[in-house]
């Protein structure tokens, strides 16, 4: 198995394409590093004015805000209930809102790189079963004395290492980045989440890990995606295609429906948001963590099954 995945893995940074994936993140990161830089320059913290005062005023038009909308719009509710547990809790233990922008802040924006990372996997898991087909070398893989099940599982390894490898990039040329250009915080400033109705405290260097790896399920679902349908349609095209609009309009056209219909909890993209349990509300209300790793379990226990199942059983001997 560790000789296919090294095998996959050469062939994928044989390809000046990769590079070019590797070298445009890091491109962005410094892009979304300057951006922010200037604007920065542009602004100035606030400094001794009545921070504890100002997040009372906005609790109190948060609680005038929720009987209003308390008959129509519970998620909006919820989420104005959680902004008021956060500014109670920095009234409480003297936390200002108002922090320097530091190494930390710039990581956390730069998860924006995320979304990019998952068309790179994409278009590699895309083509990494399909263009063995269209390249004819299915025939030269298939001959050795291996079983297509290890085979395929190898392939599959190779697309979630890859991806790996991008993000461990990102989160790594960011964390250099924004040292160098915004500098490390003068004293640990703890992140805030609001999880199950408490306001609880969490590391940055912590939070900032789970934040990169929730907020990549959606690649690691996508890519499985595409892979399946490399798999069974030999067709890398219609695996980027389909799998690149789901990563961009999956997630919007899943909120829609969520606010019409109470079986949208059961759809792929109103599952992947895990970071909504511990920062906000799920999709649907009514939705749990335990629930929505179930879903994710199914989705991707059958996209292997297809993969296996119609791999296992291609003819491709002709």
């Amino acid at each position: 198995m560790l000789n296919l995945i090294r095998n996959e893995l050469m062939k994928i940074f044989k390809r000046p394409g990769t590079y070019v994936m590797i070298g445009l993140i890091i491109l962005l990161t410094i892009v979304t590093g300057i951006f922010i830089k200037y604007a920065n320059d542009h602004t100035e913290v606030p400094q001794g004015h009545d921070w504890k005062a100002e997040l009372v005023a906005q609790n109190e038009n948060y609680k005038k805000d929720i009987e209003e909308f308390k008959n129509n719009n519970p998620m909006l509710v919820k989420n104005l209930e959680r902004n008021i547990a956060i500014n109670e809790y920095r009234i409480e233990h003297n936390l200002s809102p108002n922090e320097k922008y530091t190494m930390w802040g710039f990581i956390e924006d730069s998860a924006q790189n995320i979304q990019v990372i998952g068309m790179f996997v994409i278009i590699i898991a895309a083509g990494i079963v399909a263009s063995e087909f269209s390249w004819g070398t299915v025939k030269l893989l298939l001959i050795r004395p291996i079983k297509r099940s290890k085979i395929l599982a190898a392939k599959y390894m190779t697309v979630f290492i890859f991806g790996a490898i991008l993000l461990a990039i990102s989160f790594l040329f960011s964390a250099i980045s924004g040292a160098l250009l915004f500098g490390m915080p003068e004293a640990p400033v703890p992140h805030l989440a609001y999880m199950n109705g408490e306001v609880v405290e969490q590391p940055m260097g912590v939070y900032l890990l789970i934040y990169y790896g929730l907020n990549s399920i959606d690649i690691i679902m996508l890519a499985t995606m595409a892979f399946m349908i490399s798999a069974v349609f030999r067709n890398n095209s219609l695996a980027i295609g389909i799998s690149l609009f789901l990563l961009l309009m999956g997630g919007n056209l899943t909120q829609l429906l969520a606010l019409k219909f109470d079986w949208a909890k059961y759809i792929l993209f109103a599952n992947t948001r895990l970071m909504d349990y511990f920062n906000g509300e799920p999709m649907v209300e009514g939705m749990t963590l335990t629930f929505s790793v179930v879903m994710l379990a199914i989705y991707f226990c059958l996209f292997h099954f297809l993969a296996l199942y119609i791999f296992k059983k291609r003819d491709v001997a002709a």
